[in-house]
Order: structure tokens, then C-alpha cells, then sequence
């Protein structure tokens, strides 16, 4: 890339790729290495060798069409570290956006929702928003799934009879959540200064407004996994590769925060 001084060879772990690389064009051959390299950075965090795993964009499909299922490096690291529900969460600077449903069609994101998955996740953003932001009493809005937040039922019930059920789960547990917000005014930025997090309910309600504020500069990571890994805000790019004009700053956003989320967990 671009403008991107080499590192020390001390620095980096050569993998040697078992085909070579053109820039550009997938290779199924390849597809084991990805895998390798992801089970290497889990296995040196795990052991304390690293402090932290930061993930670049990988080519779902590729790995896919070698036999192994893989729907995303998330999945693939919360199965091998055990951890029962992931949650996605993108964020730069204050603004932290979680999302309930992440890579579902919108027509089966209703029937994914339900009361005890959702309190899980309010409970988890609590927690980590308490042990790697150290925010000591975090401020969670709730997005609603339907427009206005249901309308009192009569543009949908799962407000109703599902997230707010949750929410006052959550509320009786301690966690401060509110809502269900309908989500068309709950970015505009006097709601925004009342809370340190949003719990969205799929893909495209809460991503579009992080990614207008930050596209290229924010950051992904993984709640709910016992270490921290962070990861860029975009996808492959493959008709950028080996032009030269990749933009780098979703990557070094991702290292930047996995950084200072490691200083603050260690000390």
C-alpha cells in the first residue's frame, strides 16, 4: 500500500502461502493459509504472546469453496474460543454501534430476535464497555425494529412483546438501557450525547450512520471473546488490490484501538 513504510523482518511471521498470489484474483488453493494465519494470531493472544488480534478483510467465499464453512472471521473466532454469542460492535471515537442481527436477510431479521438473545447482548456490551472502554456505568440506546419503534403496536408488536421486555430485564439487572428508540431520530446528536453505546437491530439500521460519520477510519470489534480483536470497517476491495490506492486508515484505526484497549486491560 501506498505510502506504508516496510516493518523490521523481527517484527513479522512469514507464512509461506502454499500458491502464489496475484493481486486481484482469488485463489481457492490459498484458502488453508487464511485459516492458518487466523488460528496462529489466536493462538499467540491466547497464550499471552500477543497482546491483542487485529483482522484485515478476508474473502468469505474463497474459504467457503475450499469445504470449510465460514461465514466471517467472528464466527470462526468465537467457535474456537468458546464463546457462545458474539456481538459486532463498530465504533469510532464515541459513537459505538452494536448490531442484534448482523449478515441476515431482512426478511428473517424478526424472527431472529428474541428476549433472551437480546438481553445476552445488552449484558455483554455492559460488561465490555465496562472492561475495555472502562466506562463505569455505560448508557445503552436500544433501537426499535419497526418504524417509530412499533407505534404502540400499530406498525409492528416486537417492540412491544421483545425489546422492551428485554430492556427492562436488563434495567432490573442494573444495566442502564433505554428504549425501544425508533431509530430514525435516535442518531441526531442530542440523542447521541445521552448514551455511550446503541444496540441496533440489524445490518443496515445502524451501520449506515456510523459508516457516513467514519467510513474508512472506523473500527470493528468483537465483544463477547475472551481477547481483543478489532478489524476494519470495509470489505476486500479486490479491484483496488495492487494498485497501490488502498486506503489504510480503517487498518490503522483498528491497530490503534486494539493498542489502546491492551494498555488499558493491563494496567
Amino acid at each position: 500500500m501506498a505510502g506504508v513504510a516496510p516493518l523490521p523482518d523481527e517484527w513479522i511471521e512469514h507464512v509461506p502461502l502454499p500458491t502464489h498470489s496475484v493481486a486481484g484474483s482469488l485463489d481457492v488453493r490459498n484458502a488453508p493459509y487464511v485459516l492458518e494465519l487466523l488460528d496462529r494470531a489466536l493462538a499467540g493472544v491466547r497464550s499471552g504472546r500477543f497482546d491483542s488480534m487485529v483482522t484485515a478483510p478476508v474473502q468469505k467465499s474463497v474459504i467457503a469453496q475450499s469445504g470449510v464453512p465460514f461465514s466471517g472471521h467472528t464466527e470462526y473466532l468465537a467457535e474456537r474460543c468458546a464463546a457462545p454469542l458474539p456481538v459486532m460492535l463498530l465504533t469510532c471515537g464515541t459513537l459505538r454501534v452494536a448490531l442484534a442481527t448482523t449478515h441476515l436477510p431482512l426478511r428473517r431479521v424478526a424472527d431472529a430476535i428474541n428476549e433472551a438473545g437480546l438481553l445476552q447482548i445488552l449484558r455483554i456490551m455492559h460488561t465490555d464497555l465496562r472492561r475495555w472502554w472502562q466506562i463505569e456505568a455505560p448508557r445503552i440506546a436500544v433501537c426499535g425494529l419497526n418504524p417509530h419503534a412499533g407505534e404502540n403496536g400499530l406498525l409492528g408488536e416486537e417492540d412491544q412483546l421483545v425489546i422492551a421486555p428485554a430492556i427492562a430485564a436488563a434495567r432490573r439487572e442494573g444495566i442502564d438501557a433505554q428504549g425501544p428508540l425508533p431509530a430514525d431520530t435516535a442518531f441526531v446528536p442530542r440523542e447521541m450525547a445521552r448514551y455511550d453505546a446503541y444496540l441496533a437491530m440489524y445490518h443496515d439500521q445502524g451501520l449506515p450512520v456510523l459508516k457516513h460519520a467514519a467510513f474508512g477510519h472506523a473500527v470493528n470489534i468483537t465483544l463477547g471473546l475472551p481477547i481483543i480483536r478489532t478489524s476494519v470497517d470495509h470489505g476486500t476491495a479486490l479491484a483496488l488490490a495492487g494498485t497501490g490506492k488502498a486506503d489504510v486508515g480503517s487498518l490503522r484505526a483498528a491497530v490503534d484501538l486494539a493498542r489502546t484497549l491492551a494498555l488499558r486491560s493491563s494496567g
